[in-house]
């Protein structure tokens, strides 16, 4: 039996409200960019199909999607094999991200009202109440949603599609980063801070902190990619 399994049965979180389908490709997602499947590693539809009690299709269905995105390959003769995230690619997409994030929060900032800023003060808040009640699954979700309430005032659904796209390679190791007490104390203090340079319209305070804030996330994914020993 394929070691990689028992990771599989780990990540798929049969609690949620998705079809089959989808469950599946998100679990073999997440295994691959953790690394619990090497790059390198052959996928065996067969066999996951059977120790999983499943059919195949819903397996054909998560390497269709995981092709697309370029965490698995369809290699002549062999079959489909493990890509996944290098340390390259985490560089890549914080690089970016950077830029990305920064035009966002600028363009942002010049389109909200006065109502808007309340609304994103008053998300924070709420965000360093759940942090210092210690829920750090709502802690998450308030991150989330401040780069959302971002992303949406931005005004830029083609840049809003790019960086969720983006985040997506990345976000299980922003969970394991953000799970950490302090990184969560910090990344907080860092999204006040990008509030304030939005209520003063200090686009160079806007981009230094997005930046700094980007890089020390990036900094704790690369240590827990070394940890793992992702190349």
């Amino acid at each position: 039996m394929s070691p990689y399994v028992d990771a599989i049965r780990k990540n798929l979180d049969l609690t949620q409200n998705k079809t089959l389908k989808v469950l599946i490709y998100e679990a073999f997602k997440k295994t691959i960019i953790l690394g619990e499947i090497p790059a390198g590693s052959r996928i065996n539809e067969k066999e996951f199909s059977e120790v999983l009690n499943i059919s195949r299709t819903p397996i054909r269905y998560a390497m269709t999607q995981l092709v697309n995105e370029q965490l698995v390959e369809h290699v002549p003769r062999v079959g489909v094999v493990v890509k996944g995230i290098s340390i390259k690619d985490a560089y890549e997409i914080y690089d970016i991200r950077k830029s990305l994030d920064t035009l966002a929060t600028i363009k942002a900032m010049e389109s909200m009202t006065e109502e808007d800023f309340a609304e994103l003060k008053a998300l924070l808040e709420h965000g360093e109440q759940l942090n210092k009640e210690n829920k750090v699954d709502e802690v998450l979700k308030n991150f989330s949603d401040f780069n959302a309430f971002i992303y949406e005032k931005s005004q830029m659904p083609r840049l809003k599609s790019i960086v969720l796209n983006l985040q997506a390679y990345l976000v299980y190791f922003r969970d394991i980063a953000i799970r950490s007490s302090d990184r969560r104390v910090l990344a907080l203090d860092e999204h006040w801070l990008i509030y304030r340079g939005m209520r003063t319209n200090n686009v160079e305070q806007i981009t230094l902190i997005t930046h700094e804030h980007l890089e020390r996330s990036l900094q704790f994914i690369l240590k827990e990619m070394e940890r793992r020993k992702i190349d």
